[in-house]
């Protein structure tokens, strides 16, 4: 009997692993957040906000640019329809031998410039031209790599060069074209031909480009451009301008004047320059702290110490709006991420429905708030006692304060622009010349009790008559849209005022003014002794001091008492409302680490403390002292402390073993205590290594076995 022979089949299962889980934003939220309470909701409300600030932010992006957008459209279908007409005069055929280049000067704010040229790319490709490339500066280092970047990019297809085409090892799938502007040139040809026939049968689903579309070529940052690469460029491309349309955008962030530093003139007037400056971005930065800060509508407030902090990086690191906003997003975050009571920074309605919900561990929570305690120890004995013991008492309060933070807000914002539009044409701006610097001064501080303050509205005492109707019609036309009683209120009188003022063009204002008091001045015409002289003179001084106000002055001091009883009443701190800190972020030195970082330091930190960046218990020592079973490079930073300018290799490595070895275990009596083996030998070299890396010491020319150290003081 034969044996059976059959094929098997072996099944493997996989071992029972758990699929590791990627964690998400709001379960990361939630499991870091300081209290659990409402959290989910913090997190819903807190992603809300975020999108209103992003979405908000690209709307005034794309109003401050329209009009910068807009010229540019114009200028380069101006240069394509003359490009089409070919016309034979003399100035068309000078015209015809350059190529036309808008100069975009966009300002130092580099960050900011993307969001630019992203909306010019779109701007162009829906309107005028499917052919519009961006290019940068690290990706053209040479003539090559700006020719390859530019055709791909245009064709849609691998563009080979030289070096790529003698390595034969490469095999690249896609299909490949040679790097020359006269294959570019054979390309245009035949899309513009296919572009045409079609033209005659367009749908209305199609865009409305011309039979002749341009080809832009935008150089986003064009100081950083190597500019031989440049020139060469351009000659190249104005041999083939009768058969290219071509038109270039240079994105400038300092001085025209670059252009003609970086491209000589052989080579600057074969371009048609036109130049197109954009806003400053100072006036971007205004823009958006009036729609985003200096408004009711959006609950999150920042406090005077953390908005210092984002405008100070603004002004003194970077001039990017963008990164002002991330800074705006982070205080957000923070906000909502360590405030358990935030959840009540949203709407009104919800807000006061979260009010209604709050647990007795959160009404504990909002009884330790500051600005609670000093409402409580402000109210009688029956009352503080109801705080402090009912619950239902406290969520009713605190119901209360949410709708008094709100008309604050909303009284305080018309009244803090009337102020500013007063103050902001006074000579030496004292109170400012942005209105950011008005709100910060407000948030910290009684404003009018400044010395600025008073100052300025001694100016205002000085105004005349038609400057100060002006300035008080601003005002009214500020106070037009505010809903509130008082704002009511207070835009009538002001429009009282303002009747008033013009009524007093009916008078003689200077018959009015004129004063029907006899003079002592007659007495000095006469011979008198030095007692007499003297008593006249206080007479005179006397008489200056009674002079009568004209019915101007008197009005214009009224007018002026009544704007500083405004002042007094709606510009206070807004610390000293209840319940602030809900809306309020004031953790500036959370944001200072976080945005505004020193490297020095915490690298000196992570060297000196290592327990302070890895939390390892066997790491944890006294202030100025390294545990031995601290990193290589801890340790050698330790001991090159202790050293002076010139550091002794072979001392240090001595030192180095003998801290390794007690690390170790070894016997400090045992002859290999201390020893320098082949292992350590290593590891030293590596730390110096890693020391001279981060720049602490260096090789020195003046002892070959030592090294030079770099860095004192501030350990």
């Amino acid at each position: 009997m034969e044996p059976i022979r059959g094929t098997g089949c072996f099944v493997f299962k996989p071992g029972s692993k758990k699929r590791k889980r990627t964690v998400g934003v709001e379960e990361y939220f939630v499991d870091g957040s300081d209290d659990c309470g409402y959290a989910k909701e913090r997190f819903n409300i807190c992603q809300r906000l975020w999108e209103k600030v992003k979405a908000d932010t690209e709307i005034l992006q794309d109003g401050l640019n329209k009009k910068i957008l807009d010229n540019l459209l114009d200028f380069i279908k101006k240069s394509t329809s003359s490009f089409q007409s070919r016309s034979d005069d003399w100035t068309s055929l000078m015209r015809a031998s350059e190529i036309p280049t808008a100069a975009l000067v966009l300002g130092v704010n580099v960050p900011d410039h993307d969001i630019t040229f992203q909306s010019l790319s779109d701007l162009l490709q829906n309107s005028v031209t499917p052919f519009a490339v961006s290019v940068q500066a690290k990706e053209c280092a040479a003539l090559k790599n700006l020719m390859q970047r530019v055709l791909e990019r245009l064709m849609g297809v691998g563009v080979s060069v030289e070096e790529d085409e003698g390595d034969a090892s490469v095999h690249v799938p896609q299909k490949r074209v040679s790097c020359s502007i006269s294959v570019l040139c054979q390309w245009y040809k035949t899309v513009a031909k296919k572009h045409a026939m079609k033209s005659p049968g367009k749908t209305s689903s199609e865009k409305d480009f011309s039979q002749s579309p341009p080809i832009v070529v935008i150089f986003k940052d064009f100081e950083a451009f190597n500019p031989r690469v440049l020139q060469d460029f351009i000659l190249i491309c104005n041999r083939y301008i009768q058969e290219l349309p071509l038109i270039f955008v240079f994105g400038i962030a300092t001085s025209p004047s670059t252009i003609q530093h970086m491209l000589p003139h052989s080579v600057s007037s074969l371009l048609c320059i036109e130049l197109f400056q954009s806003l400053s971005c100072t006036q971007h930065l205004a823009t958006v702290v009036d729609k985003l800060i200096l408004t009711s509508q959006f609950p999150f407030k920042l406090s005077g110490k953390v908005l210092q902090v984002l405008v100070s990086i603004f002004l003194y690191h970077d001039f990017s709006v963008r990164n002002f906003v991330k800074g705006l997003q982070l205080a957000l975050l923070e906000h909502f991420h360590s405030q358990p009571l935030s959840v009540l920074c949203c709407k009104k309605q919800e807000a006061l429905l979260y009010a209604q919900k709050l647990s007795h561990k959160d009404v504990e929570m909002v009884r330790q708030l500051p600005s609670f305690m000093r409402y409580v120890e402000a109210q009688e004995p029956q009352e503080q006692v109801q705080l402090l013991t009912s619950d239902d008492h406290v969520k009713e309060v605190c119901k209360t304060f949410l709708k008094g933070l709100r008309k604050y807000h909303k009284n305080y914002y018309p009244i803090l622009r009337c102020l500013h539009s007063l103050t902001s044409s006074l000579p030496k701006y004292p109170l400012g010349k942005q209105i950011r610097e008005l709100h910060m001064s407000c948030l910290e501080k009684n404003v009018w009790e400044t010395n600025e303050y008073e100052s300025a509205m001694q100016l205002l005492r000085l105004l005349a008559k038609d400057e100060l109707v002006s300035a008080l019609r601003k005002c009214a036309d500020i106070l037009k849209p505010g809903k509130t009683k008082k704002m009511k209120c207070a835009l009538q009188q002001l429009e009282d005022y303002i009747a008033r003022f013009e009524q007093l063009d009916s008078m003689s204002i200077d018959a009015v003014s004129r004063e029907e008091i006899t003079s002592p001045e007659k007495d000095l015409q006469k011979k008198t002794d030095l007692f007499q002289l003297q008593k006249t003179l206080l007479e005179m001084k006397g008489s200056r001091r009674t002079k009568k106000m004209s019915a101007f002055e008197l009005l214009r001091n009224e007018a002026l008492d009544f704007i500083d009883g405004l002042v007094r009443s709606h510009l206070t701190p807004p610390e000293l409302q209840p319940l602030n800190e809900v809306c309020y972020y004031s953790s500036s030195g959370v944001l200072r680490r976080h945005l505004n970082a020193t490297p020095r330091t915490s690298i000196q930190t992570a060297l000196s403390h290592p327990f302070f960046y890895l939390q390892n218990e066997s790491l944890k020592t006294e202030a100025g002292t390294v545990s031995n079973s601290a990193p290589d490079l801890c340790i050698v930073y330790k001991l090159h402390l202790e050293c002076g300018r010139l550091i002794n290799l072979y001392d240090w490595l001595e030192a180095y073993a003998t801290v390794t070895s007690a690390a170790e275990g070894k016997d400090p009596e045992s002859e290999d205590y201390g020893k320098v083996d082949e292992l350590k030998h290593a590891r030293f070299i590596q730390s110096v290594s890693e020391l001279e890396f981060l720049g602490f010491v260096k090789s020195t020319k003046q002892k070959t076995d030592h090294v030079a150290r770099l860095t004192w003081g501030g350990c």
